[in-house]
């Protein structure tokens, strides 16, 4: 049942394996964390198999560390790389973050974390790198996602568009475009008008970007925890966010939209029913295309 003309999907998670391999919903793809399915011979592998046979699926992995100085852990691609010829998957995509780093005699040590870069050129050059050598392996293009990040740094030679749409012209990989990080980082950075600061954000996007820049898009709610926004994927999506989506659309067409959901998980039907309002607006963008194009 490939819907290859549906643009969205859901996070495939645990505790709803049983129901959605019985339900069987009309979706365009599913998504799953790439490392929870490196072990072949795991149930979860075996569960993640037979969706595979009446879904797209799209890995998305926390674990390659793209932004480390020190480099990739060989064994990490490696992991990867089998899973992506063992599922042959519609997308592949990590984050543009660092968490690998000398640790004395004790080698290399992960932070376990997705710790944020600094946006120079010297961070570019090792995220250029470290993207270009996975690409290699994988024998195909791979999207970066844009942090949530709750430090920045003071050293800063590009705004985040900027560079973003350099890592893209230099390394040939996509852009996997998090919407809900611009609202969270801008909600943090007590933006006068975080929608508009968002909106803003992907408009200067649009402005460097190559046409077919973004790849995916992520939906996700977040929560207020200790004077912080986090994206904690543990709510249904924003209304500020769904509003910044909408725009997104006008810039980037209709483009594959995945909603994201890790803790506090809702039922399926809960889930379902959002991914559903990002496919009445993709198809509502659809049709705009079409009357224009008329």
């Amino acid at each position: 049942m490939q819907a290859t003309t549906l643009l969205h999907g859901i996070g495939l998670r645990q505790p709803h394996y049983r129901e959605f391999r019985a339900l069987r919903p009309a979706l365009g793809f599913v998504e799953v964390h790439s490392e929870n399915f490196f072990n072949p011979h795991d149930a979860a592998a075996q569960v993640l198999a037979a969706v595979r046979e009446d879904y797209a699926v799209s890995l998305h992995g926390v674990g390659l560390a793209l932004g480390s100085a020190c480099g990739l852990d060989n064994e990490h691609v490696q992991q990867l790389a089998d899973l992506v010829a063992r599922i042959d998957p519609v997308r592949v995509s990590d984050h543009a973050c660092f968490a690998r780093a000398p640790w004395g005699q004790r080698g290399i040590a992960h932070a376990s974390d997705l710790l944020p870069i600094a946006f120079t050129r010297a961070s570019l050059d090792i995220l250029c790198a470290n993207v270009g050598r996975v690409q290699e392996h994988l024998k195909r293009p791979l999207l970066v996602e844009n942090l949530s990040a709750y430090l920045d740094f003071s050293a800063r030679e590009f705004s985040e568009p900027q560079f973003f749409a350099e890592l893209v012209r230099r390394s040939g990989c996509g852009l996997l475009l998090d919407i809900n990080n611009l609202y969270v980082n801008a909600l943090n950075a007590a933006a006068p008008d975080p929608l508009q600061a968002v909106c803003a954000w992907i408009d200067e996007l649009a402005r460097l970007a190559p046409a077919g820049l973004v790849g995916e898009i992520h939906l996700a709610g977040f929560s207020a925890q200790q004077g912080l926004i986090i994206d904690d994927h543990s709510r249904p999506v924003s209304e500020h966010v769904w509003q910044a989506y909408a725009h997104a659309l006008g810039h980037f067409d209709a483009v594959p939209t995945l909603i994201e959901w890790d803790e506090h998980l809702p039922t399926l039907s809960v889930l379902l029913g959002e991914a559903a309002r990002a496919a009445a607006l993709c198809a509502a963008r659809r049709g705009t295309s079409t009357e224009a194009a008329a």
